[in-house]
């Protein structure tokens, strides 16, 4: 492939990216569409609609990437999530961390990008503390704790981590048919429990559970199909083209709010490129502020106070750091690494909703003590 083909297939990456996460913005917006006020709506009033739209979301991810797992198109051992060593504490610590965290930053890393577009400028500093935060995690100090801490514990996979090619072995089945099957059988058991209550069948519930597992869907078939180059001419090696970790991605807002924060920076260094996850970040702010405009939803917004603004430094220190020790975020894990059927993934979910309960149970307690 010559390299002017190479640039311009980039490029298309990129628009295709950032087109996508647009729409994943616009529908955020448009149905309120995230995990922290799923779990905070099933804790403070026992209201599952945002939760079934979560999981429809799920389903629809686990049932798109496993299809094309089994058409042939894209391998799950290609992505981050599906590595042979699986990072079980990283996973849990970090998940518990992110989800503490988003609870006391009112949002994840996804939902105040959106809340940026709709004019919140809370959003915009907590994404500020959240990028640096993150990225001293990734190469710095907190980088030198993580690898010493949480990363010295690990199982050994030879096979993956992946569901699929965790059980092809002992069942003597291909990988590719067995990710068809879980992945069809997963998401048919997810899509029943929506479908079980009136609350999982209404209009908003199904765009905002649809769309948003149709776009990590779309972005994974982006990196890992149209992207993917059999052998880079300058490496002679396969590669992942406008990719950050050179393996095919999907959405993601942790490291990449790090990494967007980087290449805003060091703008003149030749060497920081665009790719994926940084034209996501821009993607998902956009998509948001034409979806408030269009509604006439968009206005200014800002601090209550000391406390408001302490809490929100807090849970967006927390958040970078527990989004990278746990390689993703609500999305980046949630959504992404959940539909490749991660055992890594799970935990870290796992994680971040166990984080999320355990922080909005402590707010109520304080409510409560001060009554």
């Amino acid at each position: 492939m010559s390299e002017i083909n190479l640039d311009t297939l980039t490029a298309q990456v990129l628009w295709a990216a950032l087109a996508l996460s647009m729409v994943f913005g616009a529908i955020t917006q448009r149905t309120h569409f995230c995990t922290m006020g799923a779990v905070a709506d099933v804790v403070n009033m026992g209201d599952w609609a945002r939760a079934r739209m979560w999981v429809l979301a799920i389903a629809t991810a686990v049932l798109g990437f496993n299809l094309m797992v089994g058409l042939g198109w894209i391998e799950a051992r290609n992505s981050i999530y599906a590595g042979a060593r699986l990072l079980w504490l990283s996973s849990l610590v970090g998940g518990l961390l992110f989800g503490v965290g988003m609870v006391l930053a009112s949002g994840c890393g996804s939902k105040n990008l959106v809340r940026l577009g709709g004019g919140n400028l809370k959003a915009l500093v907590v994404l500020l503390v959240m990028a640096a935060a993150a990225f001293a995690t990734m190469r710095g100090i907190t980088a030198v704790l993580r690898v010493a801490t949480v990363e010295r514990v690990f199982v050994d996979l030879p096979a993956g981590q992946d569901l699929p090619s965790l059980l092809s072995p002992a069942l003597g089945l291909p990988a590719r048919s067995l990710a068809l099957w879980l992945g069809a059988g997963t998401a048919g058991v997810l899509l029943a429990w929506v479908l079980r209550k009136p609350a999982g069948r209404s209009a908003e519930v199904w765009l905002g559970g649809l769309g948003i597992g149709a776009v990590i869907v779309a972005t994974w078939w982006v990196s890992g199909r149209l992207g993917y180059v059999p052998e880079d001419p300058n490496t002679l090696e396969p590669a992942f083209l406008a990719t950050n970790s050179r393996r095919m991605e999907s959405l993601s807002m942790a490291a990449p709010v790090a990494l967007a924060l980087d290449w805003l920076l060091f703008y003149s260094d030749k060497s920081k490129l665009l790719t994926l996850g940084i034209v996501s970040v821009a993607g998902v702010t956009l998509g948001a502020f034409g979806a408030a405009v269009a509604s006439r939803q968009f206005r200014w917004e800002g601090f209550g106070g000391v406390e408001d603004l302490g809490n929100h430094l807090i849970g967006a220190s927390l958040m970078g750091v527990g989004g990278v020790v746990a390689m993703g975020c609500t999305v980046g894990q949630g959504l992404s690494g959940v539909s490749t059927l991660s055992l890594g993934s799970a935990l870290a979910l796992a994680g971040i909703v166990a984080g999320a309960v355990l922080a909005l149970r402590y707010q109520v307690w304080r409510l409560e003590r001060m009554v």
